[in-house]
């Protein structure tokens, strides 16, 4: 078989590392992936929006079977596009990408369908949202409706901080057309909880829960991140939080959508806030997450491939979905800086042995030498019996690879540690 896989960070990485353990598998083409991935998939440079270049390059291939990984093309239709020339897909339609692709969308939906979520209004005119913050609850969230790679979100803990966010959007346009429109939503508390699922738009399987550190620095401080860690499982998602969010936030989800014409068949990613008043949801992906994806990924003992064609062919309940009862952590190398202003060019040594715990986000290839090229370089990744052991492992490992620039928090899992501790 040829796979396509659309996109080119630490996820796309983590798929890929996971996808070759299928032997049916002959080649891996992924667009337009980065200088690490290309220690194991064939590379090409196209871009993932760039959809008429990939079909084309798909079906000049004879491709058998594309994963489409990032937000931006599934919203822009990808998958739509790759299916209309007879390409099979793992990934959500744009109709249902949506999900992801407005964030008002989402909040009418879980209105509409009784799906816990925080307290919300909308807003198209700057001066309707300056009005509305001068006498709503502080702290509160201002979002951009679109997508804003992952930055469009600001939690602001007074009046000015709120009215700053909203011109930045609205005035400034600095999330482009995605800000134009925003959400001002009620500031929930409690302990953050990210759980990726495989559905079909019948029957949703969660993976392994995570918890995801987006503050630059350590003690969840500085400026948000893409992430700079994560760990899996997360401690707070009990059997009893994962019985309560499948009854009233997954399964009413997939079926909201399906009511909706809006069918779900892909990875869906269910952002959670575990409030005193039970889970609620704080945002939906239509994809992985980065770097959620990896630390589940490698914890996955069933075939990734054989999944994710029963999702595509709607018989998920078909299908063996098992994991591994193990912990995973991932420490993320940036560049120092991100997610302000970095240097990048940097030479990346990464020795041999640790090769396949290293997942590569942002860098190129000069010659035969890996640099730097993005804020989030690479993630490191341990996966071992107890929790405490992975995150030892892991910054065993973070501390071999060397890049000038360098820089890393040093507290991934500490806040899990401390959970697990409580209980």
């Amino acid at each position: 078989m040829k796979i396509m896989v659309i996109g080119g960070g630490g996820r796309e990485h983590a798929i890929i590392k996971k996808l070759r353990e299928n032997k049916r598998i002959e080649t891996i083409y992924c667009l337009p992936g980065n200088g690490g991935i290309a220690e194991d998939a064939v590379c090409v440079g196209i871009g993932a929006t760039e959809i008429d270049r990939i079909v084309a390059f798909a079906k000049e291939t004879g491709i058998d079977y594309a994963v489409v990984a990032p937000d931006d093309p599934l919203v822009l239709g990808c998958v739509d596009a790759l299916e209309a020339v007879g390409i099979p897909c793992f990934g959500p339609r744009a109709n249902a990408a949506i999900i992801e692709g407005s964030k008002v969308f989402s909040k009418k939906l879980m209105e509409k369908y009784g799906i816990p979520t925080a307290k919300y209004a909308v807003f198209d005119r700057m001066a309707d949202a300056l009005a509305y913050v001068e006498t709503a609850p502080i702290p509160t969230v201002i979002k951009a409706d679109g997508l804003a790679l992952g930055k469009g979100v600001t939690v602001a803990f007074s009046r000015e901080d709120a009215k700053k966010a909203i011109r930045e959007s609205m005035e400034d346009h600095k999330f482009g057309a995605s800000g134009e429109r925003i959400v001002i939503e009620e500031y929930l508390e409690g302990p953050e909880i990210s759980v990726l699922s495989f559905t079909d738009g019948q029957v949703v399987i969660p993976m392994v829960s995570s918890m995801d550190h987006k503050r630059a620095l350590d003690g969840d401080k500085g400026q948000n991140t893409g992430g700079m860690g994560t760990i899996a499982p997360n401690p707070y998602y009990t059997e009893d939080v994962a019985k309560q969010c499948m009854d009233r936030i997954f399964l009413p989800t997939i079926r909201a959508m399906k009511q909706e014409g809006r069918e779900f068949r892909g990875c869906l990613y269910f952002g959670l806030m575990l409030t005193k008043d039970g889970p609620k949801v704080i945002e939906y992906n239509c994809r992985f997450g980065d770097p959620e994806t990896q630390v589940v990924l490698p914890l996955l003992k069933s075939d990734l491939l054989e999944i994710m064609q029963a999702v595509t062919d709607g018989r998920l309940a078909d299908v063996p979905v098992e994991f591994m009862d193990a912990s995973a952590c991932c420490v993320v190398l940036a560049s120092k800086g991100y997610p302000g202003k970095y240097e990048k060019g940097f030479e990346i040594e990464i020795p041999e042995a640790l090769k396949e715990h290293v997942y590569v986000a942002g860098a190129k290839k000069d010659g035969d030498t890996l640099v730097t090229s993005g804020g989030r370089v690479l993630g490191v990744v341990a996966v071992a019996g107890a929790l405490e052991d992975a995150i030892s492992k892991a910054y065993d490992m973070a501390k071999q690879v060397k890049f000038s620039n360098a820089y890393y928090r040093s507290d991934i899992g500490a806040t899990a540690l401390a959970a697990k501790k409580a209980k």
